[in-house]
């Protein structure tokens, strides 16, 4: 079983786009989307969800407000402002603290200094993960919740709850769409994995992200291949980013072009390579055939 993660070190460069249509050309696979901030594969492959279950990374303060005597040893304790003053007067009902359930970080600081107990500390429901069916296979994907942190934690669920559907079906290779930037999500979805493709576009920020995503993927020792997408829209960067791929020693597999196509495919809720015959079908065609040869060669 082989995992192929794309990546890119910007939003909007086509990542989604290029893994929608490797899932339409690859045989055996199992498709998890990790970009858990901003999950947008489920637009294109219109899954059918068949397990929902919901995401607790961390645990949550909150004042149990009978039990609360209002003596303030939790204010000071808290660093992250969390725990607000009580409105009403003293010896009322309102004269409780609360915890601002946004501004807590779940260190739990307040649990321990609450000489009444009266903070429980409970799993905080961050998101929810599912298990999918598509036209493609089999995906596993997730929403983290508006605000919500440990990214990295559901990303790591939805890789493992990936390698368990492909280990129980006999299934080849795990395709993952990745977050964009150097973050917790992104190593959390590269680490381990047998090869990255990087998805860049022709622009000054493009480049530049390339660079740290690359530094990032040398880090870890993870065989690395780059997509210029968009490349016609700006030959002269396009030739900058290949001199750069070249003096880093990570192979250029493909170029895509600027096509109306893609946005056209988008709204059908369709990958290009369904859409279109050829053109930016064909660059893509190109582009994963490279790119499943680089599989192939993995151990």
């Amino acid at each position: 079983m082989k995992e192929l993660v794309v990546i890119s070190g910007k939003g909007g460069t086509g990542k989604t786009s290029i893994v929608a249509s490797f899932a339409a050309l690859a045989k055996n696979k199992v498709l998890a989307d990790c970009d858990v901030d901003a999950a947008d594969l489920h637009l294109v492959l219109a899954p059918q969800i068949e397990y929902r279950e919901d995401f607790s990374g961390g645990k949550r303060a909150r004042i149990i407000a009978a039990s609360c005597t209002a003596c303030g040893d939790c204010l000071p304790a808290c660093r992250f402002h969390a725990i607000k003053q009580p409105a009403g007067e003293e010896g009322t009902s309102s004269s409780a603290y609360r915890i601002d359930p946004v501004s807590c970080e779940g260190c739990g600081v307040c649990v321990r200094v609450c000489p009444s107990q009266a903070i429980a500390f409970e799993p905080a429901v961050n998101g929810q993960w599912y298990r999918s069916r598509t036209r493609h296979g089999p995906l596993i994907h997730a929403k983290l919740g508006i605000a919500e942190e440990n990214s990295g934690k559901l990303v790591t669920l939805v890789r493992n709850h990936a390698k368990e559907i492909a280990e129980r079906n006999h299934l080849e290779l795990i395709i993952i769409d990745g977050s964009p930037g150097i973050g917790c999500p992104v190593i959390a979805s590269v680490t381990g994995a047998n090869l990255v493709l990087v998805v860049t576009e022709p622009t000054l920020s493009g480049r530049h992200d390339l660079e740290r995503v690359a530094d990032l993927t040398k880090h870890f020792g993870i065989e690395t291949l780059i997509c210029i997408n968009k490349w016609d829209l700006n030959p002269e960067m396009t030739a900058d980013i290949e001199r750069l791929a070249r003096q880093r020693g990570i192979p250029v597999a493909g170029k895509v072009r600027y096509d109306n196509a893609v946005t056209e495919a988008q709204i059908r809720r369709l990958s290009v390579v369904e859409y279109a015959a050829n053109g930016v079908a064909d660059d893509i065609k190109t582009l994963w055939t490279k790119v499943a040869l680089a599989l192939e060669t993995r151990v």
